[in-house]
C-alpha cells in the first residue's frame, strides 16, 4: 500500500534509515513499504542532499511558457484597478477595444486571482432565466430611486435612476434631497429636453408616482399623460419586474458607493456625472454581448413641447371639469367621483353599451365609471 496518511514524513526517514543500512535489500524494503523503487530512491537521493524533513515539493513546473506575459498582467490589472467593480470579461472587452492582444477571460480571472483581486467562491447554478427587453429603445424607460444614502454633513442623498429598456443606457442618474413629486418632475423635464419623450416609464407602486397598490393615479402621472407618455407599475412586491433598473442600482453602489463616504449632494452629482459617462460609453454590458449601451441607443424623435398640449374634446361630447377642492363631477343630477390627481382637469363622461352605464374619460384613458342604478355616487375606477 502507498505512504499511509498518518506520519507520512516520520514513515519516509524510517524508510531511508533502513534503507541506508549495510547489506539491506532495498527493492525489497520499498515493497515493504507499499512504495516504487523509484519513489525510494528519490527519498534516498533528497535524504543524500541534505533534506532532512522529506516533506512534499510543489509540482509547479519552473517555467510556464503559457503563463501571460508581464506586460499582459499589467494590462488586465490597470483596467480593473481603475474599474474595481469589473469582471474578466468586461476587462477582455475593453482590451480588445483599445487594439491590445487580450487573453481568454479564464486566463484574465486567473490574473485577477493571482494579484488577489478576486477570491474564489463556491458558486451554485442558479435557475432558468429569460431575458425580456423592448424591441428598440425609448420604448420604455424603467425609472426609480435607489433609496436613501448618508451623506457627511448629515443629509441625504436620494438617487433617482431612469434607464432605457432596450439599451439599457442611463438617460437620468441625479443626486436629490428627496423623493417629492416636483423633484422627480424636474429631472424628468431635463430628461426629456435632451433625449425626449418615451412610450412609457415603467415605475413601482409607491410614492411619488403611485399611491400604493392599486391607488389609482397621482399628479405625476397626469402631467405625464398630458405628454403622452403612458406610466405603468410593475406587479406589487415583484421588484423583478424592473429588473434592468434593479440591476443598474447593484452596479451604481458597487462602482460609485462602495468604500466611500461623500459629503454632500453637489459631491455626490459630480461622481455621478462622471460615472455615467464611463456606464454609457466605455463599460461593457454583458447583456449587450459585451457592447456599451450608447451602441444601441438613440434619443427619441419625440420632442418635449414647449408647453403642455390641451386635452381636446368633440363638440357632441358630455364635457365636465373636476372641481379643484372636491374631486366630483355633476352628471345626471348626481355627484360621481374621480381620483383626486384630476382635480381641475376636463373630462369627458361617454357612454359604455349597457342601459345607465357611463366611463369618465381624460382623453382615450378611462379614469372612473358611472352606473346610474347605483345608490350612492361611484368609487374611483381601477387604472388599467
Amino acid at each position: 500500500m502507498p505512504w499511509q496518511e498518518v506520519s507520512v514524513m516520520d514513515q519516509r526517514r524510517e524508510f531511508v534509515g533502513l534503507a541506508m543500512q549495510e547489506g539491506v535489500n532495498r527493492r525489497e524494503l520499498c515493497r515493504r513499504f507499499g512504495i516504487s523503487p523509484t519513489t525510494g530512491y528519490k527519498w534516498l537521493l533528497r535524504w543524500g542532499s541534505g533534506d532532512d524533513q522529506l516533506a512534499d515539493r510543489s509540482r509547479r513546473p519552473h517555467l510556464s511558457p503559457l503563463r501571460s506575459t508581464t506586460e499582459t498582467e499589467a494590462l488586465v490589472l490597470a483596467v480593473r484597478d481603475e474599474h474595481p467593480a469589473w469582471g474578466a470579461r468586461k476587462i477582455v472587452r475593453c482590451l480588445e477595444r483599445d487594439g491590445s492582444e487580450a487573453p481568454a477571460g479564464s486566463t484574465v480571472h486567473a490574473i485577477l486571482r493571482r494579484h488577489g483581486r478576486v477570491e474564489a467562491t463556491n458558486g451554485t447554478s442558479g435557475k432558468p432565466w429569460q431575458r425580456f427587453e423592448k424591441p428598440a429603445p425609448n420604448l420604455l424607460w424603467q425609472m426609480d430611486f435607489k433609496g436613501r444614502v448618508a451623506l457627511a454633513n448629515g443629509a441625504a442623498c436620494h438617487p433617482l435612476t431612469i434607464v432605457d429598456d432596450h439599451s439599457r443606457y442611463a438617460v437620468c442618474l441625479r443626486a436629490y434631497g428627496n423623493e417629492q413629486s416636483e423633484t422627480v418632475r424636474s429631472g424628468l423635464e431635463a430628461t426629456f429636453h435632451r433625449y425626449g419623450l418615451p412610450d412609457a416609464l415603467l415605475v413601482d407602486n409607491g410614492s411619488p408616482w403611485g399611491a400604493g397598490p392599486g391607488q389609482g393615479w397621482t399628479r405625476l402621472g397626469v402631467w405625464l399623460l398630458k405628454l403622452g407618455v403612458d406610466v405603468l407599475h410593475s406587479r406589487p412586491y415583484h421588484p423583478q419586474t424592473r429588473g434592468k433598473n434593479e440591476r443598474f442600482h447593484r452596479t451604481l453602489k458597487a462602482e460609485v458607493f462602495a468604500l466611500r463616504r461623500f459629503r454632500d449632494l453637489g459631491e455626490v452629482q459630480r461622481a455621478f456625472d462622471h460615472w455615467r459617462t464611463i456606464y454609457n460609453l466605455a463599460r461593457p454590458h454583458q447583456a449587450l454581448d459585451q457592447e456599451v449601451p450608447a451602441s444601441r441607443y438613440a434619443p427619441s424623435r419625440r420632442a418635449m413641447p414647449a408647453s403642455l398640449p390641451r386635452i381636446e374634446y368633440d363638440e357632441h361630447e358630455i364635457v365636465r371639469t373636476v372641481g379643484t377642492t372636491k374631486t366630483y363631477v355633476s352628471f345626471k343630477g348626481r355627484l360621481w367621483k374621480v381620483p383626486q390627481a384630476f382635480c381641475g382637469e376636463r373630462v369627458a363622461i361617454r357612454p359604455r353599451g349597457a342601459d345607465g352605464h357611463y366611463g369618465v374619460f381624460f382623453g382615450s384613458r378611462e379614469i372612473a365609471q358611472i352606473a346610474l342604478a347605483d345608490a350612492a355616487p361611484c368609487e374611483t375606477g381601477a387604472r388599467p
